[in-house]
């Protein structure tokens, strides 16, 4: 009983932790951000963007027509290649009239802390925007700001989606594991070589 009490709160303290660090309102980084991060979701049978992907590119799409980014990481799974998020989402971006050049793909986001790590660590990212569904936007600018950058978020809810009532409680767990994985410093299993984003998104192909 005692056991189950304290992992409760650690539970509750970390949730509360991610939920007040992670809070977006009223938060930005102000000006054009060194770049949207996007994060991966999951692919149709046929190898497209899921719809929650797919209303993460269009959000970003917005954010880069508005000017806000200049630049674009895709992140996501491409552990095996009959498995590609990166080069969907790329796909997606340049057939809506973004130029290869400023997206960025980071084949080695196989989960939003490995995504947030390599933002900072391999693309020297610093101030961005992060793009992703409300119920995981607060623990992604969390892990972000807790590996040191200033990050804002940008919900892209555009669809009532099928589970996401399980995705809310998957959550519970998620944003106690991403306390863990910045208290002990978890460094991903795939790091890499420096990408300069002022560079040409190109040299990312893979």
């Amino acid at each position: 009983m005692l056991l189950a009490c304290a992992l409760g709160l650690v539970v509750a303290g970390a949730n509360l932790a991610v939920l007040h660090g992670g809070s977006t309102a009223g938060a930005s980084v102000g000006g054009t951000a060194n770049c949207a991060v996007v994060l991966g979701a999951g692919l149709r049978d046929d190898g497209s963007p899921s719809d929650v992907l797919r209303d993460r590119l269009d959000e970003s799409l917005a954010l880069y027509r508005a000017g806000r980014v200049g630049r674009i990481i895709v992140s996501g799974d491409h552990r095996t290649p009959a498995y590609d998020e990166p080069n969907a989402m790329r796909a997606y971006l340049e057939a809506n009239g973004v130029p290869a050049e400023v997206v960025f793909m980071d084949h080695a986001g196989l989960d939003t802390y490995s995504s947030m790590w390599r933002a900072r660590h391999v693309f020297g990212a610093t101030r961005i925007v992060v793009v992703t569904q409300r119920f995981h936007l607060a623990r992604a600018v969390w892990s972000a700001r807790a590996l040191g950058m200033q990050a804002e978020g940008s919900a892209a809810d555009r669809h009532v989606y099928r589970g996401i009532a399980w995705l809310q409680m998957r959550e519970v767990i998620s944003r106690t594991k991403a306390v863990v994985d910045v208290t002990v410093g978890r460094t991903p299993h795939h790091d890499g070589p420096p990408i300069d984003l002022g560079g040409d998104g190109r040299v990312t192909a893979g």
